[in-house]
């Protein structure tokens, strides 16, 4: 199957990150190259693209699609949550942009091989990195009633995530869960009738949550969010999109964090932690995908994208 995946607000995420001719930027997490390809496009003789991912089909895709500027770009294949480490190798004190999209490509919703979507019966796995040994099948057949109940409920914010929980068990003490069909279906048998469909797919927050915890998507992302933005050259930028609250609210206190003066708690009389702001806000309020990108592409719908400039 190939790896195509449309890239959620392009033309905002470039001109939010402001790109020189002669910058290196980082696209953290490349995908199909949507974004990294206007990226390079705008780079000059002494410019250059990081590109990194989790992925190897992703990198492999991307390769493809970005070698008519293959001199300018280099490729890593990590979480870009140990992208300083990765800068600290290469010798790079400090970029001029980092692009993070934090969703799944729709290559991977959309390959059913992979497992990711509850729309189409596979294997349960859900890896973005297929090298780690970790999948959705450990985590569905091997967990507690207690861990998935805590995995469903936070990264899910899923209300009946005690029942659902349950239901997995008592199912898997019979047969091995072994599909994402399987999943979707105890999910479902999971919510009274008359609520079942109310609000899409039953299913879609025990997914997401699976999902995130097979992938480690949340642990830690605060603090490398931090750690990149202080990686930014002077007048640098970070744009980051998000696609639910869980993610945004980190990336958010990220931010609020990188442009505040003062990081005490609300009850002190006076600062003592001596912090100053390192960043300020390019978007006050994140950006929204237009209208038209909405027709063209529904799965922009809940995307959110914030940007800040490095002071």
């Amino acid at each position: 199957m190939e790896f195509v995946h449309e890239p959620v607000m392009r033309t905002e995420c470039i001109e939010g990150l402001a790109i020189k001719a002669d910058g290196c930027y980082v696209d953290a997490t490349v995908g199909g190259a949507g974004h990294s390809i206007e990226i390079v496009r705008r780079l000059g003789a002494n410019g250059k693209l990081i590109a990194v991912d989790k992925d190897e089909d992703a990198l492999i895709a991307s390769a493809q699609r970005l070698q008519p500027y293959k001199d300018k770009v280099t490729f890593l294949h990590d979480d870009f949550k140990n992208l300083v480490a990765d800068l600290d190798v290469m010798g790079q004190e400090s970029v001029s942009g980092i692009l993070i999209d934090l969703g799944v490509s729709s290559y991977q919703l959309d390959n059913a091989e992979r497992g990711f979507s509850y729309m189409q019966d596979a294997p349960l796995d859900m890896r973005m990195d297929r090298g780690q040994y970790l999948s959705a099948f450990n985590v569905v057949n091997e967990y507690s009633v207690s861990e998935l109940t805590k995995i469903l409920y936070e990264y899910g914010e899923e209300k009946l995530s005690r029942k659902i929980a349950e239901n997995i068990v008592r199912t898997r003490q019979e047969r091995t869960i072994s599909t994402t069909g399987e999943l979707a279906e105890i999910v479902e048998r999971s919510y009274p009738a008359d609520v079942r469909w109310k609000f899409g797919h039953p299913a879609k927050r025990t997914f997401q949550a699976i999902r995130i915890a097979v992938n480690d998507e949340l642990s830690g992302l605060q603090d490398a969010i931090k750690q990149m933005a202080r990686r930014l050259e002077p007048a640098g930028r970070m744009a980051i999109i998000s696609f639910h609250s869980l993610e945004d609210r980190i990336v958010k206190n990220a931010f609020r964090e990188l442009c505040s003066d003062c990081v005490c708690p609300p009850d002190f009389p006076v600062c003592v932690c001596g912090h100053k702001r390192e960043a300020e806000l390019v978007t006050k309020k994140p950006l929204t995908a237009s209208s038209e990108e909405l027709e063209r592409n529904p799965r922009s719908k809940s995307a959110k994208l914030r940007i800040i400039q490095k002071i």
